[in-house]
């Protein structure tokens, strides 16, 4: 059968794509914002269909053929995402009807509407209606909590905290229930749904074991072999909780934000039809999630992570910006006596662990200085500390292009006065790093200018440790 696959840049996405491509009986087509989102090897084994969920000739386009449709798409990194998600929604409802596709399978979170439902997940909640709202076509709704695996948002928020402080001062919320799943779980649920043979809509809440925020934090430094003490405190408001979350944990104070909302309400399963439908499926428990979670971090296992959304990272064309860009910092080396393979290898591992070279604590001053005014900073790190492709998040970068033996591009996702980008190249025997910034205003302008005897001692080190670490290299 045909499926179609949105959202396959993103956490879930990149992980349930790999569970369809080993399913033979599957032929899978992916719907992307742009085709340089899929690796190369990887356009070898789908369809891909260049387009989105507001552009409703792409959808159908997309939906061409299609008997199963994945809809895993959200706008949270947009201001007005609740409206946006509901015309996402509408418009993929209305194409797959009229693509004759047989059937959704959507993955929402769990939660019930009431004056205490964060507008998180209010806008999960009212996108499953506008999908489940026609007779003409079946939805599958998934309902998950809390998803724990590596490089999930609520997982790395919760390891950061209890590995960071000992002691912990959390809102009231922290005593909320709800019940978490192991990724692997939520991957296995939204596989199994394809195969489901009823023809109604139907709503299918799942989880694990049901535990307070504060009973998984406390599980979770049990699982790090960690002793860790919560003491919640009724006065701390969204807003500080948020810049808390911000200041400790990788992600940002909008994902912070949304995330807390969220706690104010329960997140329990409300039906059966779990255990009715997939009664071979067993939740995994919230402590061996975890393990595994952590695991998968130790091991460089990590498949996917909450940053590697693109949001609108493919909204420009980002060549004619660096080609205008008005200042560029530009370093070139001569490596004709050393291995190019080396030198990429050395230069596509910069960042995370193995930091930024000699001025390391300039970028991590600088990463500080970001996350207080509410911008990503240095805490997402890498994925893989070895491997890149194109989407991952780098410190405060995102990997736009990568070219093997050849070029990385990042995009500076820091706050600015202006757009940066960071280009490392190999041209022949030389190796050029160039660091190109659009400014805004005339403050972007100071902004350069200010920071000019900085960047000749940072960028001059690290083009020159560059190479000298490839010699290292095996």
């Amino acid at each position: 059968m045909k499926v179609l696959l949105t959202g396959s840049t993103g956490y879930i996405g990149r992980r349930l794509k790999q569970k369809l491509l080993q399913d033979e009986n599957i032929i899978l087509r992916l719907l992307v914002r742009n085709k340089k989102s899929i690796t190369p090897n990887l356009k070898r084994s789908v369809e891909i269909c260049e387009g989105n969920s507001f552009d409703v000739e792409s959808l159908k386009k997309a939906l061409e053929g299609v008997e199963i449709a994945f809809y895993l798409i959200h706008s949270l990194n947009r201001s007005d995402y609740k409206n946006l998600d509901k015309i996402s929604a509408q418009n993929f409802l209305d194409a797959a009807i009229y693509c004759g596709v047989k059937r959704i399978i959507y993955l929402g979170g769990l939660g019930i509407k009431n004056k205490h439902t964060s507008q998180h997940l209010l806008s999960r909640i009212e996108t499953g209606e506008i999908l489940s709202s026609s007779d003409k076509i079946q939805t599958i709704w998934i309902r998950a909590g809390v998803i724990i695996g590596s490089g999930s948002a609520s997982f790395e928020i919760i390891r950061n905290l209890t590995e960071k402080l000992p002691v912990m001062t959390t809102p009231k919320w922290v005593n909320t229930k709800t019940q978490p799943i192991a990724v692997f779980d939520v991957l296995t649920y939204l596989y199994s749904s394809i195969y489901i043979e009823k023809k109604e809509n139907i709503i299918i809440d799942v989880g694990s074991e049901q535990l307070t925020y504060k009973e998984m934090m406390l599980q979770t430094a049990t699982a790090l072999g960690l002793k860790r003490y919560i003491i919640p405190l009724p006065f701390l408001s969204i807003t500080l909780s948020s810049y808390w979350l911000n200041l400790f944990t990788p992600v940002s104070y909008g994902v912070a934000k949304a995330l807390i909302e969220g706690l104010k309400s329960e997140a329990t399963i409300q039906n059966d039809n779990a255990k009715i439908y997939f009664p071979n499926i067993k939740p995994t428990s919230y402590i061996d999630s975890v393990k595994k979670a952590v695991d998968e971090i130790r091991n460089n296992q990590v498949v996917s992570r909450w940053s590697d959304r693109f949001g609108s990272v493919w909204d420009k064309d980002y060549t004619e910006e660096i080609a205008h860009a008005i200042f560029v910092d530009r370093r070139v080396e001569d490596i004709s006596n050393f291995s190019h393979e080396k030198v990429y290898k050395s230069f596509i591992s910069i960042g995370g662990e193995f930091g930024w070279f000699d001025y390391d604590f300039l970028w991590k001053t600088r990463g500080v200085i970001d996350k207080m005014i509410g911008g990503v900073g240095l805490k997402r790190g890498r994925r893989d500390q070895l491997n890149l492709r194109i989407g991952d998040s780098l410190d405060f970068w995102k990997v736009i292009d990568v070219q093997e033996n050849k070029r990385l591009l990042l995009l500076a996702q820091m706050k600015l006065p202006g757009n940066a980008w960071l280009e490392f190249k190999i041209d022949g025997d030389k190796l050029i790093q160039s660091a190109y910034f659009y400014p805004k205003g005339l403050l972007g302008r100071l902004y350069w200018y200010i920071l000019v005897p900085v960047h000749y001692f940072v960028f001059t080190n690290m083009i020159k440790s560059i190479i000298k670490k490839s010699k290292t290299l095996t």
